[in-house]
């Protein structure tokens, strides 16, 4: 079981965006993740009309090592480790500085 999944909120903590919150977008393999709006990059684009794509400057979300994230904990507005607990028989992450579910 993952520490971090998607649509988990996390603050990034070092790099160009550090202290931004977002939302992971996608998880690219088990070391590289996406987030909603951050890490964007411009990125020249040639026109490829057998492939139906415009060209010109566009903007595009380049993944970011695990490493450099950290779960946000939006009860008490900091970064936070979380822990995996056995209840009822389910695996659950919970939250080590105010001991809550995610």
């Amino acid at each position: 079981m993952k520490k971090i999944r998607k649509n988990d909120e996390v603050i990034i903590i070092c790099g160009k965006d550090k202290g931004k919150i977002g939302f992971i977008k996608k998880i690219v393999n088990k070391n590289y993740v996406k987030i909603y709006n951050l890490n964007v990059f411009k990125k020249n684009q040639k026109l490829n009309l057998n492939k139906k794509k415009k060209g010109g400057i566009i903007n595009k979300i380049m993944p970011i090592h695990i490493s450099n994230i950290s779960l946000y904990n939006n009860n008490i507005k900091k970064k936070d480790k979380c822990y995996i607990s056995i209840l009822n028989n389910k695996k659950i992450r919970i939250y080590k500085l105010n001991n809550k579910i995610i």
